[in-house]
């Protein structure tokens, strides 16, 4: 299973992965404690929860899949970090069904919103989690990101309608069920009251790169891992990237 902080995978992490670490970091000197409660809702198998419990976190992950609740309980307790990570089957529109409300220091909602029958609730329910001062990690799909990999496979047809529909989907056979651009994502934080501090563009280049070339390559998954960093704060990349992170902050008061 890939983790934030092995390098081959981190092509697809590494960028999320530095920011959510610095946020993390930011937010255990102004809660004045080294261990943080943290959120991750839609979590799944742990890629990112069991990191953040690594880092001494206390982390929460709610999943409708038990099938990928169980993979969680493994791995946590393979990384040494099974009393740090709780695993509660759930999803957003239930979310205080099995969760407090204003309990965590921190909340990442990844991959959720491109999932959910109203993105703004799920979005809601995910900030009202937060404690004051909290911060909020969003990673959703990103619409340009889409078009660009069906354009360059040849399926102009369906970059096309990509473009068109709504919801950024090219076809009935589209596995993602929404995508965002950035101004849509952004509007949809603001519009929760908390404050945008940074807005990235996630693997950029690493989904177009051939494979092959990165792995036989001397030097080239380093090589791409800075130039993704050095792209992803950049919003002339935001509009091409296959992801799409926000980290916002909620008021103190």
């Amino acid at each position: 299973m890939s983790d934030p902080m092995r390098p081959r995978a981190s092509l697809r992490t590494a960028v999320v992965w530095e920011v959510l670490q610095d946020a993390l970091e930011g937010r255990v000197k102004t809660a004045g404690r080294e261990a943080l409660d943290v959120l991750d809702t839609g979590g799944g198998t742990g890629n990112f929860a069991v990191p953040v419990a690594r880092l001494g976190h206390r982390v929460t992950v709610v999943d409708p899949s038990p099938n990928a609740l169980f993979a969680l309980e493994r791995r946590a307790a393979e990384a040494g970090v099974a009393d740090r990570v709780r695993g509660v089957q759930g999803d957003t529109q239930g979310l205080f069904d099995v969760v407090d409300r204003s309990g965590y220091d921190a909340v990442l909602c990844h991959g959720v919103l491109e999932y959910v029958d109203d993105p703004a609730e799920g979005l809601g329910n995910a900030v009202a989690a937060l404690r004051p001062a909290g911060t909020l990690s969003l990673l959703a799909a990103g619409l340009g990101g889409a078009v660009l990999a069906r354009a360059l496979a040849g399926h102009f047809n369906e970059a096309r309608q990509a473009l068109a529909d709504p919801d950024g989907r090219w076809g009935e056979g589209d596995p993602v069920p929404r995508r965002f651009t950035a101004d849509q994502l952004t509007e949809l934080v603001s519009a929760t009251g908390l404050t945008i501090g940074a807005v990235h563009g996630v693997r950029v280049f690493a989904d177009l790169v051939p494979g092959v070339l990165v792995d036989t390559e001397p030097g080239a998954v380093e090589a791409l891992l800075k130039l993704e960093a050095a792209a992803a704060e950049l919003p002339t990349f935001h509009s091409v990237a296959t992801q799409l992170h926000v980290l916002a902050e909620r008021d103190a008061g």
